[in-house]
């Protein structure tokens, strides 16, 4: 529903200019009330998590590098620390291979033997399964993150993340890298609004503690390992994780090279900028200038 109450079905066929923006465009357009999925059948996939000690956090890193450097399009693989039951600090990689259990185990056996791991829980498991591994937020509780695209998983953002991620300062925290390859990363920028396709690692560092006299401990255990990266950050950060507050340049490097074109996009299809509770692309026409093709 567009910001005058008009009705539109959009696909790559009808207003395809329309379509091309609601990919990662951000709530600027209208409102999305019904989507149309491709399904693809998928069975039980290969996954889970093999657990190290955080003493090994550096060369499990590495490995981690190396393993998703030449990873097929039917795994996914991320990266972590995190705390154990028990109190111990960890390092994990999470991963699930999309396809014939026979390959996924010849896939995931150099994951599975190197170490060796001293937790590894990889078995069959259905697709919903794998997501709830994904999740680490927890319901009820204060919560901080920053979040952001690396330029490459270097020697130095290695040592960076090892050393701040020991001096954790919640047992509810956690720090993650997920990748982006597989046809993710073979789309081109312009291909849809969404352009940082370049990066291979996004870094989440998620803070969550439940007592609101800690917030000024783990905001700042957050923020200084935040800024300690920067040296290693890629250019760009990814739309979902700002703010509604951080500022027009901001949102700039969000939409990238694409900005120019969400900018003729908004002032078509939304000039007054009555969508603008998000990470807003402030329209250039008049009022009343709307023109729909």
């Amino acid at each position: 529903m567009t910001a005058e109450g008009q009705f539109l079905t959009v696909s790559a066929a009808a207003h395809p200019d329309l379509f091309w923006g609601l990919r990662g465009g951000s709530g600027n357009f209208g409102i999305v009330t019904a989507f149309e999925y491709r399904l693809h059948p998928v069975g039980a996939l290969l996954g889970g998590m093999v657990l190290h000690p955080f003493a090994k956090a550096a060369d499990v890193l590495r490995f981690y590098r190396e393993y998703t450097s030449e990873a097929p399009d039917e795994l996914t693989a991320a990266a972590g620390v995190l705390t154990a039951q028990d109190g111990h600090l960890m390092v994990g990689i999470l991963a699930s291979y999309c396809g014939s259990l026979a390959e996924g185990e010849r896939v995931l056996k150099p994951l599975r033997g190197f170490g060796p791991p001293v937790h590894d829980d990889i078995r069959p498991m259905a697709y919903e399964e794998i997501q709830r591994l994904l999740y680490v937020f927890e319901a009820g509780v204060h919560s901080y993150l920053k979040a952001g695209f690396l330029q490459g998983l270097t020697e130095e953002a290695i040592a960076t993340m090892v050393a701040h991620s020991a001096t954790k300062s919640s047992p509810m925290s956690a720090v993650a890298l997920l990748p982006i390859n597989g046809a993710a990363a073979r789309m081109g920028p312009t291909e849809t609004a969404f352009v940082h396709r370049q990066h291979h690692y996004h870094l989440f560092i998620i803070s969550q503690w439940r007592e609101p006299a800690e917030s000024d401990r783990h905001l700042h255990w957050t923020r200084e390992f935040w800024a300690a990266m920067q040296p290693f950050a890629g250019r760009g950060v990814y739309v979902n994780e700002l703010g509604y507050d951080e500022g027009e340049d901001r949102f700039r490097a969000a939409y990238g090279a694409n900005y120019d074109r969400l900018v003729r996009l908004k002032n078509t299809y939304d000039p007054s900028n009555v969508f603008r509770l998000n990470p807003n692309i402030k329209p250039t026409a008049a009022p009343g200038e709307s023109v729909h093709a």
